[in-house]
């Protein structure tokens, strides 16, 4: 009889015997929440290609000790401060290093900016103390190589060669006029 009785109050009254199911936003604890609104903006002016990189370039000056305008000059020589330059050769980047270069100097990331910097001027370095500090002879060497460098014992009889060394060469003489003026 009792069964009965506890069946029967469980049918007709079934929403008495339930405890009511909780809206699942009740459960969630509160989140803070931020309202901003925009009035006006002012943009920064653009920075010119020239000095986009300027603070990698003095970066990378200090720790390889070798001159930033040097290095600004190769830059533009180089990609025009184009960070995702290509050239017909597969050199990549700012200082357009070449892939197996890039490798070898610690560049994972050729197109990323700092990395290219920093591992187109540690290359630089190298060469500038290859060639006992001689600028001339550094670039003849970025440009056509070390080995070809030395089998022609100055800077090679390459067209190309010649006119970069004669470029970089003639912007590191614009930017030193350019300082002093």
């Amino acid at each position: 009889m009792r069964n009965v009785v506890l069946a029967t109050a469980a049918v007709v009254l079934p929403h008495h015997g339930k405890p009511q199911s909780l809206d699942s936003k009740l459960l969630r604890p509160p989140v803070p929440a931020i309202t901003t609104s925009i009035e006006s903006a002012v943009a920064a002016p653009p920075v010119p290609p020239d000095h986009a990189y300027d603070v990698f370039i003095r970066e990378a000056s200090i720790q390889y000790g070798v001159d930033a305008v040097l290095i600004r000059s190769v830059m533009q020589t180089e990609s025009a401060f184009d960070a995702l330059a290509v050239s017909r050769s597969g050199a990549l980047g700012l200082m357009q290093l070449m892939p197996d270069v890039a490798a070898e100097l610690g560049v994972e990331d050729p197109f990323d900016p700092r990395q290219n910097i920093m591992g187109g001027v540690k290359y630089l370095r190298r060469l500038l103390d290859l060639h006992r500090g001689n600028v001339r002879l550094a670039l003849a060497s970025y440009n056509a190589g070390a080995t070809n460098v030395a089998q022609y014992g100055g800077v090679p009889p390459f067209p190309e060669t010649r006119k970069y060394v004669k470029e970089v060469t003639r912007l590191i003489k614009s930017s030193r006029r350019n300082q002093t003026d």
